[in-house]
């Protein structure tokens, strides 16, 4: 239950709360602790806080009354851009000065009332006054370096997936630098589709854009159903032009998640190990040659783990004191996962069915140790 729904539910209970006795509180206030698992003090102050807001008393700012209006802040700020935004304890001595040049020769817009105000300004006031211009002044200036507004562009998706049909899935890259990044190192381009738990990956020396973009090229031609979103990080290789301008021509939305939140992408974080890892370790690949070599690997684990490696899906997730109890559903392939799904289309399934008459585990392994003793 999120903060807002608790205090929408406390509102509507607040009038019972208040016209109730000690005695009719009591089941009120068990009421509102079993739905908003707060505790009971807490409960009492909120309903207080909500009482003290609706009368009014809150909306009473305490304090003083406020001496310098808006047309004093503007009578200094004009000060203060006349000369050239100096600081607080140079400017303070001159104020008087500049205020007596501009009313001699008449451009001095500003009334009696406020220039006598500005005058009397003490120098903590006017430090905290020319703060705020200062942020306003850097907010306003121009640069030829400007922040891009692509970020603003793509939405970010948070929370769990709410059941998209298949073709939505999480997509990162996984580096293999070994002990370091220095020089160019291969990225393996890890997706993840959230419905069956299909996946998919291909390899590229860098993470550069178009490189990337070759990538999930790769990855949209290899996928048994359509690409219909992406749901990346905020990594350079994926927010930027190329992708976006890629995705809207071919209809595929794009989100992405929330900066140093990688519960936000946990599908994908989890298959990074279970999908590359597990098989590549943490080895550094670096040339060209080993790259051919994996994508030459992704052709046949990709069969591997989309038709012979079980997934479970986790169904429920229920907190018990301190620990989470998790309920998963049976284990199934992603084959048997995307077979069962109402939304893929028979066609689809059919050729699903026949890629699996034609595969063998085993000879997939073998093949595959072969590809990692070549790497």
């Amino acid at each position: 239950m999120t903060m807002n729904t608790k205090k929408e539910l406390l509102r509507t209970c607040l009038e019972r709360y208040l016209k109730a006795d000690r005695r009719q509180k009591k089941p009120i206030l068990d009421e509102l602790q079993a739905h908003t698992k707060m505790h009971r003090k807490s409960l009492i102050r909120a309903l207080r806080r909500l009482q003290m807001k609706d009368s009014g008393i809150l909306s009473k700012k305490p304090g003083r009354k406020i001496l310098y209006s808006p047309d004093v802040n503007l009578a200094l700020k004009e000060i203060w851009e006349i000369s050239r935004c100096l600081c607080a304890e140079r400017l303070k001595p001159i104020i008087a000065e500049y205020v007596r040049i501009l009313t001699r020769d008449k451009m001095w817009p500003h009334g009696d009332k406020a220039t006598g105000l500005l005058l009397q300004m003490s120098l903590g006031t006017i430090k905290n006054r020319i703060t705020g211009f200062s942020n306003y002044k850097r907010k306003s200036r121009n640069s030829t370096t400007k922040p891009g507004h692509l970020h603003y562009l793509i939405p970010i998706r948070t929370g769990p997936w709410d059941n998209p049909e298949p073709g939505y899935g999480e997509i990162d890259t996984v580096v293999h630098c070994g002990d370091s990044l220095a020089g160019n190192v291969a990225y393996t381009v890890n997706y993840t589709d959230i419905a069956t738990g299909w996946s998919e990956q291909a390899a590229q020396l860098n993470k550069g854009q178009l490189r990337t973009l070759e990538s999930i090229k790769t990855i949209k031609r290899r996928l048994p159903f359509s690409l219909k979103g992406l749901d990346p990080d905020t990594g350079s290789e994926f927010i930027n032009w190329h992708l976006k301008d890629w995705c809207d021509e071919n209809k595929i939305e794009l989100t992405r998640s929330r900066p140093y939140h990688r519960n936000d992408n946990a599908h994908i974080e989890q298959k990074n190990y279970s999908s590359v890892r597990s098989f590549l370790g943490w080895r550094r690949i670096d040339t060209e040659k080993q790259v051919k070599l994996l994508n030459e690997l992704y052709k046949i684990l990709h069969l591997y783990l989309n038709f012979f490696q079980p997934t479970m899906k986790c169904i429920s997730k229920e907190r018990i004191g301190s620990r989470y109890i998790r309920r998963y559903d049976q284990p199934k392939t992603p084959y048997q996962r995307t077979l069962e799904h109402l939304k893929v289309k028979q066609q689809i399934q059919r050729e699903l069915n026949r890629i699996y008459k034609s595969l063998n585990p085993l000879k997939l392994k073998q093949e595959i140790d072969k590809l990692l003793a070549r790497i």
